[in-house]
């Protein structure tokens, strides 16, 4: 069956999701490919850069992680700095907010001597392509080895390496395109914009059907169906839509005036280039005549005489053969 629900992809719609804990392990468990137990939404969390330039969404979790170490399971903080932004957006933005949760003092471990930090993975949940890359979601993560090249068994777990570097996890919203291939489409599936409903964007018509096997995605998408219905959610989505629609003006005024002044870039460096040329013929003109001028002068003729032969004026002359 057919069913319309809030569109994710949305500030408000998203934040709404994610504070419910289970909707928040359902998709951090798919993202890290690992148990998440719980979720604590870390203080700050909504912090979002001003409305004047661009929507950059953070949120961020400290997730409880399920792991297999050897023989044994065992529980472990993970830092979860998650980013969505609709835009094209400049790198330093994502490392300037990356840069202030590595010097936030929160994040070093409780009673630990050495003040090592938790480990942390960053998000990014991209309303945009990132240059070639061809797959929706893409996994970037560090390794330790040794100068031959081989990979330190041990190195990742250590304290201090985890303290000085992050993984990544890079999910291209636009690319997603309705492939269902792992656990992790499925669940990012909710975001695909190919589902969109009509003229507007706030609304995604999902089969409901597909994720009948599934409870917590029949969570998910009856908890979007809520969003759909509820009066202030789409208020604050109508929010959202001008202010894009304010961006995309600012940004079409922008492309046009740019295309304007290059166009007018073209026409003066053509009419330099004609200027250039004209001057070049000029000056090769009065080569020319300098040295016909010149020849007649030496052929014993006076000023008078070449002047009503070559109608140039005797001051002409005179300047010609100086």
């Amino acid at each position: 069956m057919i069913i319309h629900v809030a569109n994710p992809i949305y500030d408000s719609v998203f934040k709404y999701i994610m504070e419910d804990e289970r909707i928040a392990k359902t998709i951090l468990s798919a993202l890290l490919k690992k148990e998440v137990v719980h979720v604590t939404v870390r203080p700050h969390e909504y912090c979002n850069t001003t409305r004047d330039t661009l929507s950059m969404f953070r949120i961020d979790f400290a997730a409880t992680v399920r792991e297999k170490e050897g023989n044994e399971i065992k529980d472990r903080i993970v830092l979860i700095e998650l980013q969505k932004t609709w835009l094209n957006t400049e790198t330093l933005r994502f490392r300037q907010y990356l840069g202030a949760q590595y010097n936030n003092k929160n994040n070093i471990r409780e009673a630990d001597e050495k003040g090592y930090a938790y480990p942390m993975v960053a998000v990014y949940l991209l309303g945009h392509k990132v240059g070639n890359i061809k797959e929706p979601i893409v996994y970037v993560n560090h390794d330790v080895f040794d100068y031959n090249g081989n990979v330190v068994a041990e190195g990742n777990a250590e304290p201090f390496v985890e303290s000085l570097t992050h993984n990544s996890i890079i999910v291209q919203i636009p690319r997603l395109q309705g492939n269902v291939n792992n656990r992790l489409e499925k669940v990012l599936s909710v975001f695909d914009q190919t589902n969109v409903e009509g003229d507007t964007q706030q609304v995604l018509k999902i089969d409901e059907d597909k994720y009948a096997d599934d409870n917590d995605m029949m969570y998910v998408l009856h908890k979007l169906t809520a969003a759909a219905a509820n009066s202030e959610m789409r208020q604050d989505m109508n929010v959202e839509d001008e202010f894009y629609k304010a961006i995309e003006d600012r940004d079409t005024a922008i492309m046009q005036r740019d295309k304007i002044l290059k166009e007018q870039s073209e026409q003066l460096s053509q009419q330099s280039e004609q200027l250039s040329q004209q001057s070049e013929q000029l000056s090769q003109q009065s080569e020319q005549l300098k040295n016909m001028a010149k020849a007649l002068s030496e052929s014993g003729l006076s000023n008078e005489q070449i002047s009503q032969m070559t109608g140039i004026s005797i001051t002409q002359i005179a300047y010609l053969l100086e």
